[in-house]
């Protein structure tokens, strides 16, 4: 018979996984925040602060923002690659994303994307450059788009630069104000992990064990989803060989539907330690990775939650940049927050109570608590509501 695992249990044992279940303070590993959430998400978007920043902070409010570019330049111990999307990895992880690699490039070879890119030995011509003059950025290079200027058109230099990335072939050396800078990966990557090998079948069963073990419970499209890595055959054929060792579960959903999942094999020591989580109120960040995956999301939490930065503005429900506001183990609101930097004003422009969630002075006060916080993590002075509030 399937272990039973009502919803609020669920719900814990999820946030506990992403270390959303105690106060973010205490003595800061960062290192070990991506290590055990399995990847952190990288975003462009300096709303308050980029995505990445703000995933940290969540989960403990004394880092800032230098700190994860010590990690990849100085310390070599995350590297960058593609998982649903641009995202840090714990360098340790490396042997076993190499069919990642394989993976990508046998997409791209295909891909129209990449039809105006050099050819080989335009980009080895590329890959030589590098080797000679250390790590570059695109701005190193001047080749122009070629082709009808569209949304997502890019230069032959960038594409190929894209391309020798995803492939393994180059990695990022480091990062100035977010530009990336590329360097061949035998010089980013240590030597004794850059050589290690592994057949798929060892990489795809790490793989599996290792989404499964972040998510402490998961269908078969959420271990698939983790990582963006496998393909659905691939997981579907890696729990039926481990039949007898992973337990069957089955989830409660927030409408009080049964969804049958699977967990790892300390599931019950799991549940037996597991406490209600901190009441503390969070502004967590569109990208954070509790609430990445929308089945999920709106499975545990009845939480209907979508970015909606390339939604034109008059179609937009919510906003450009709208944040959770996650207080326990529920979605209680969401808001829309933007930083002036230069003007040293933390603006909230918008905000949204969930149905049915009463918005008690204590409720308020926790909110306008983490708002100075925020206000101070993104060095500004001043809190300024634009909208109505309490």
């Amino acid at each position: 018979m399937p272990l039973k695992i009502d919803n609020r249990s669920a719900r814990r044992l999820w946030l506990r996984s992403q270390g959303l279940a105690t106060a973010p303070t205490g003595v800061l590993d960062v290192y070990q925040i991506i290590h055990d959430l399995g990847f952190v998400q990288l975003d462009t978007i300096r709303n308050i602060t980029r995505a990445q920043h703000h995933i940290f902070w969540s989960r403990n409010n004394n880092y800032r923002e230098p700190m994860l570019g010590r990690l990849l330049a100085r310390d070599r111990k995350v590297f960058e690659h593609f998982t649903h999307d641009a995202s840090v990895i714990p360098t340790e992880f490396y042997p076993m994303w190499q069919r990642q690699f394989r993976r990508l490039k046998q997409k791209n070879d295909s891909s129209s994307y990449y039809r105006n890119m050099p050819d080989k030995k335009g980009r080895d011509a590329i890959r030589d450059r590098i080797e000679r003059e250390g790590p570059l950025s695109t701005h190193d290079f001047d080749s122009k788009v070629t082709d009808q200027k569209k949304m997502w058109s890019r230069p032959p230099h960038k594409l190929a630069l894209d391309y020798m990335w995803y492939a393994g072939e180059l990695a990022t050396s480091h990062r100035e104000k977010f530009k990336k800078f590329y360097d061949l990966s035998e010089r980013v990557i240590p030597t004794h992990l850059k050589q290690q090998t592994a057949d798929d079948h060892k990489q795809i069963d790490w793989l599996c064990r290792a989404a499964l073990d972040r998510l402490s419970f998961g269908t078969l499209g959420d271990i698939q989803r983790f990582w963006a890595a496998t393909d659905s055959s691939e997981v579907r054929k890696w729990a039926t060989g481990l039949a007898r060792e992973l337990v069957p579960v089955q989830i409660e959903g927030i409408d009080g539907s049964w969804t049958n999942a699977l967990a790892p094999a300390d599931i019950e020591q799991r549940l037996s330690g597991l406490s209600a989580p901190t009441s503390r109120l969070r502004i967590l960040n569109p990208f954070d990775p509790a609430i990445r995956d929308r089945t999920r999301l709106s499975r545990l939490f009845g939480f209907d939650y979508r970015i909606e930065i390339f939604v034109p503005a008059a179609k937009r429900q919510w906003g450009y940049y709208v944040y959770p506001l996650l207080e326990g183990d529920r979605f209680v609101g969401r808001i829309e927050v933007s930083a002036d930097r230069k003007a040293g004003i933390l603006q909230v422009k918008n905000f949204w109570p969930e149905p049915g969630i009463l918005w008690t002075p204590q409720r308020w006060h926790k909110l306008h608590g983490e708002l100075n916080r925020l206000c101070r993590f993104a060095s500004a002075n001043e809190v300024q509501w634009i909208c109505d509030h309490n």
